[in-house]
């Protein structure tokens, strides 16, 4: 307190509130806060859905060069994204030596799958989601459908990934 021969400093007299009430919020000011938090989520979920509608990501045409059939050892895998496109894939040299594409997105909550060499199975880590690997299809955990497949084409020692037409 500020007495004759103690004058209050300047802020004191500026700002006169105690502290127990700085900190107070008040419900009105509490809702206006709620509600322009909801306001923007609403707005930004908003956003999204309309862009994902009118730009639909762009689909794969014709043959994209991926690599080298030697860069990729038998039980292992190449990530690659082809041109112009923003999705990752995994290019799989099965133990049967066979090939598959897939996007590395799992089906579930969209988190990066790998492939477990030796086990013929594609593994989501977040929520042990577990994908064959001949096929795409889901075999164990959240995954809702298959991995979205690339037609794998070797031509010589030239790896190439095209569309896949299911029918």
């Amino acid at each position: 307190m500020a007495d004759e021969t103690n004058p209050a400093p300047h802020w004191q007299t500026d700002f006169p509130i105690e502290r127990t009430e700085a900190t107070a919020v008040s419900r009105r000011d509490f809702a206006r806060y709620l509600c322009l938090v909801s306001g923007g989520l609403a707005a930004g979920s908003g956003f999204v859905a309309l862009k994902a509608q009118l730009a639909p990501p762009a689909e794969v045409v014709g043959e994209h060069l991926v690599c080298k059939v030697n860069d990729v050892p038998t039980g292992g895998t190449h990530a690659f994204v082809i041109a112009g496109s923003t999705i990752p894939y995994i290019l799989i040299r099965l133990e049967s030596g066979e090939w598959r594409a897939y996007e590395q997105k799992c089906t579930h909550l969209s988190c990066a799958v790998y492939y477990k060499p030796g086990t013929g199975q594609i593994e989501c880590p977040c929520h042990n989601g577990f994908f064959d690997a001949r096929t795409g299809e889901p075999i164990a955990g959240p995954p809702p459908r298959p991995l979205p497949s690339l037609e794998v084409v070797v031509k010589g020692e030239d790896i190439y990934v095209k569309a896949f037409r299911h029918e």
